[in-house]
């Protein structure tokens, strides 16, 4: 990921850089993450755009609803209506879990 995100192209902007793999129409996926600059346990923008991509790629069965996602925080769900290559009312459902606590002195 960190490769891609500083190559060349995109250097300058930055990008996330999401890795995706299908099997039997669940989609897993790895996020290496701009600002964080490293791996995150998952990206909501990255989940949502995988899952509509998947489905415009034919690697998962057009009918599939919700979009299934593994990634390293744990399994989401995409869902949304499509008409042709338009996508509304995407919803993005999953557990919110705390992954980190920290404190700061001020």
């Amino acid at each position: 990921g960190r490769k891609i995100r500083y190559s060349d192209t995109y250097k300058n902007d930055g990008i996330n850089v999401n890795f995706l793999s299908a099997e039997k129409n669940v989609l897993h996926i790895r996020t290496y993450e701009r600002g964080v600059e490293d791996e995150t346990l998952s990206c909501g923008t990255g989940v949502t755009a995988a899952a509509i991509a998947a489905i415009k790629l034919g690697l998962i069965d057009n009918n599939t609803m919700p979009v299934i996602l593994k990634s390293q925080g744990g399994e989401l769900q995409v869902s949304f209506d499509r008409v042709d290559d338009k996508f509304t009312n995407v919803i993005l459902s999953g557990p919110a879990l705390k992954s980190f606590e920290g404190e700061i002195e001020i």
